[in-house]
């Protein structure tokens, strides 16, 4: 009987000795390639650009046949697409001349404006727009602070496990990236002091802390309202300055969202924020609220790099939050993504081997499992994928070196049908790997 598991496992089959060998080249591609002559002209940073775990895993679970629990995609089905697109069309016919043509480095002051009152949802009344600076999503204001604010063998501290992005921009900067650890209420304040207080009795002189407050990815933690103050002041005392990243916030189910750590900050917070997670990722339009000390640097090197922020998508954007019910649409989303990521975490509860815990999430896109200790995720991919289901690899998330007993679930773009499909499909998998642990 050619049932649908059965044709997926049997797709998977066809697929899986060509999706372990595009996996293997992204880690191979050094030995795999002959060197050539123009090797020698790349710089040392170049050497730090790392393919990244998610792209590689991404491109596999397009293959037909597999349950993709890999992908942090929002549901972009639930999008006015048909009037989104009448709404594009006129932009072009009626301002076309200014659409099309370059436009201010520092972004649009309409969709400056615009996104103080985005932030005004998510907590923050007080944001200036002559402080804002659009950016090409929020990963390249990852880029740009950086840049501007590292040099090589500076330290950059980040919360375990964190955005794998994020990793890959700061070790292209040649820094030095610390973990520093948390549990399941986000960073412990006294772990935070504790790393500061070593790295700096080291001799390391530390820039930055990277956090994701709100429903970390890959975790889906939110860090605790009554640590963050605390963490603030830690960095204050120590003279590092605070990069929050929160493209979830909006997405908390409840829609009771905890004061961001910019809030009563303003000095010693650069808060970034994006319209890929509550609009459109393909518009690639984030934003750095940057302390009004520090904008001008800021600015400049963001300019310097992407000249300007494409002003037709900056001009759809503003459309979208002047004349669509914007807030309705993430009410929409929050209901979605709850019913996602209550039908995932029903799965688990059900199909899980003893052994095997998860967080639960209240917001974001993600769940993060933990396997017993001695077990390393990414082998299990390949048999995952030889299962019929795709998933991130925990290693891919963290600035510590080894193995990971660690992976991450993402439940937002997918329906819950497939979501207990695809867990259905792991279990086994899982539990051989703990049977042999």
């Amino acid at each position: 009987m050619n049932t649908p598991a059965a044709g997926a496992n049997a797709a998977a089959e066809t697929l899986s000795e060509e999706a372990v060998d595009a996996l293997g080249r992204a880690h191979a591609t050094a030995t795999a390639t002959p060197p050539h002559r123009h090797d020698a002209l790349l710089s040392e940073r170049a050497a730090n650009i790392k393919q990244s775990a998610v792209r590689d895993v991404f491109e596999i679970s397009m293959q037909p046949g597999l349950v993709s629990l890999a992908g942090g995609n929002p549901y972009l089905q639930s999008l006015p697409l048909e009037r989104l697109g009448a709404t594009a069309a006129a932009i072009i016919a009626e301002h076309g001349l200014e659409a099309l043509q370059y436009g201010g480095g520092q972004g649009t002051l309409e969709l400056r404006t615009q996104i103080c009152e985005v932030m005004a949802a998510e907590g923050i009344p007080d944001a200036d727009p002559e402080n804002v600076v659009i950016t090409a999503g929020s990963q390249s204001a990852q880029d740009v602070a950086a840049k501007v604010f590292c040099n090589p063998g500076d330290v950059i501290l980040l919360e375990d496990p964190t955005y794998v992005g994020a990793l890959n921009t700061f070790e292209a900067y040649e820094v030095d990236v610390q973990p520093v650890a948390g549990d399941g209420h986000g960073i412990i304040p006294s772990l935070l002091r504790e790393r500061i207080a070593a790295l700096q009795a080291a001799g390391k002189r530390i820039k930055l802390l990277y956090t994701i407050p709100n429903f970390n990815n890959p975790s889906g933690v939110m860090l605790a309202p009554e640590r963050r103050q605390e963490i603030v002041d830690i960095c204050r005392e120590a003279n590092i300055l605070v990069v929050e990243d929160n493209p979830y916030g909006l997405l908390k189910f409840d829609g009771v969202l905890p004061a961001p750590l910019r809030a009563a900050n303003p000095e010693d917070v650069l808060y970034l924020g994006s319209f890929s997670k509550i609009f459109a990722p393909g518009l690639r339009i984030g934003w750095a609220l940057v302390p009004a000390h520090l904008k001008q640097r800021y600015y400049l090197a963001s300019e310097a790099v992407t000249l300007c922020p494409p002003t037709f998508n900056q001009m759809l954007v503003s459309d979208y939050l002047r004349n669509y019910d914007w807030m309705g649409q993430i009410s929409t989303y929050r209901k979605l993504y709850e019913e996602r990521c209550t039908a995932l975490l029903a799965a688990l509860d059900e199909f899980m081997p003893d052994g095997v815990t998860w967080t639960r999430p209240e917001g974001g896109f993600f769940v993060w499992l933990t396997l017993p200790e001695g077990i390393d995720t990414y082998p299990l991919l390949y048999k995952g994928i030889d299962a019929g289901v795709v998933f991130v690899p925990g290693a891919a998330f963290s600035a510590a070196e080894g193995p990971s007993n660690k992976l991450r679930l993402a439940f937002s773009a997918v329906p819950p049908e497939s979501l207990r499909e695809g867990v259905r499909r792991l279990a086994p998998v899982l539990a051989e790997a703990i049977a042999a642990n």
